[in-house]
């Protein structure tokens, strides 16, 4: 709390103060030193006091600008309005770069293995027996695994939504991807005909392999296992959106509100 309230404090004030310790937020309204006409929320009977509050988390509290009572606004009988300005800060993430990897795995095929071998027996200069200076010979393989596996592109993979493939559909998908390659080596009119009706054909069996996996998804949702399921999705998904999982705190005895861990 800042030093700028109105009166005095009560039990209900108190509970408030506790949340926002237990929770390391600020009362927004308490920090900025304005007229009691501009500090006062609620006004009626000749009685007035601040039951009205904002709170933010603490490590916020220099975005905010200013925070007062705006005077002859009601929200609700006898309760006017709080409002605060603030300034958020947007800041774009930055993409990390994925390093570019050796493509190592193409050592499990034969033909690659074996020209891999050639290659790395021709670079040591046909010695059997390798060189004493590992570091010398640790950088002639890895430039040759570079020049003859290849390096992945560094890109990184969208997520796709890959649930309901099966596997026509992963070999359709397949032979798609090899008369791309083909069209691509030979730019001739059959070529690129092949492609464009291969192509049409996976569209096709990716639509009917969708309209059947959700078909039989509507179908389990109709039983008594998938009501249990989308129960439990939605708990899950409440779940993730609290801001707060879990709060373990504790008073001491004289009933503050503990919520370092060393005290606890």
């Amino acid at each position: 709390m800042g030093k700028f309230g109105v009166k005095e404090r009560n039990l209900e004030g108190q509970m408030v103060v506790d949340f926002a310790k237990r929770m390391d937020m600020g009362v927004v309204n308490t920090y900025f030193q304005k007229r009691e006409e501009h500090r006062v929320t609620y006004k009626s009977g000749g009685r007035s006091t601040q039951v009205d509050y904002i709170l933010c988390r603490r490590v916020n509290l220099k975005e905010i600008s200013d925070c007062k009572v705006v005077v002859g606004q009601s929200v609700a009988r006898q309760h006017r309005m709080v409002v605060c300005r603030m300034t958020l800060m947007v800041c774009k993430k930055k993409r990390s770069k994925i390093e570019k990897k050796t493509k190592w795995w193409k050592l499990k095929k034969e033909e690659c293995c074996e020209e891999f071998r050639q290659k790395l027996r021709h670079a040591l200069g046909g010695q059997v027996v390798l060189p004493d200076d590992w570091e010398t010979t640790a950088e002639v393989i890895r430039e040759t695994g570079k020049k003859v596996l290849g390096v992945s592109s560094g890109r990184r993979k969208e997520d796709k939504e890959t649930w309901w493939w099966n596997e026509e559909v992963q070999d359709s998908v397949q032979r798609k991807r090899l008369d791309k390659k083909k069209w691509d080596m030979d730019r001739t009119e059959e070529n690129r005909q092949e492609y464009k009706e291969l192509q049409c054909r996976v569209k096709r069996e990716v639509s009917k392999a969708k309209q059947k996996a959700y078909d039989e998804l509507y179908t389990r949702l109709d039983t008594r296992e998938g009501e249990k399921d989308l129960y439990r999705l939605v708990r899950q998904r409440d779940r993730d959106g609290k801001d707060v999982q879990q709060v373990r705190v504790i008073k001491d005895r004289d009933g503050r509100v503990l919520t370092s861990e060393e005290s606890v």
